[in-house]
């Protein structure tokens, strides 16, 4: 009697499940990235155009992208103490992520990355600061 009424359950819940798990494959990430100081402007807005198309042609979605401009780094990289720090949060599936983190370690303009996958926490934390930086400008 048991597996009958299971069987039921799954044939009444099972298209729902299915539908719900089909648009719960995208998980958001923020990528922060420092590209290197002889770039002019022009060429460090290319740079990250091309990063957030790589992004959309596998289907991601860029929730948000800021500069934060030129910066002294910590400790020197590559013989060189200042870079050009952007943050972009996006929507993406983990093969996307893949392929992006390759691109940016092929570049070499990049001299620096890390991606980190946000959990809702970190969400709430990123439209809080999002909504503060807003109102100041």
């Amino acid at each position: 009697m048991k597996n009958v009424v299971d069987n039921r359950f799954l044939a009444i819940f099972a298209p729902q499940l299915k539908y719900k798990l089909k648009f719960n494959l995208m998980n958001s990430y923020e990528t922060v990235f420092i590209l290197t100081p002889v770039l002019s402007d022009e060429q460090a807005k290319e740079a990250v155009q091309k990063f957030e198309g790589e992004i959309t042609a596998k289907g991601g979605k860029i929730k948000h992208s800021e500069s934060w401009g030129l910066r002294k780094m910590a400790y020197p990289i590559q013989k060189k103490s200042t870079g050009f720090y952007y943050l972009v949060e996006f929507q993406a599936e983990g093969n996307v992520v893949a392929d992006y983190e390759l691109m940016m370690k092929r570049d070499e303009r990049v001299l620096r990355f890390l991606t980190v996958k946000m959990d809702a926490d970190h969400l709430t934390y990123a439209d809080k600061r999002r909504a503060k930086a807003g109102a100041t400008a």
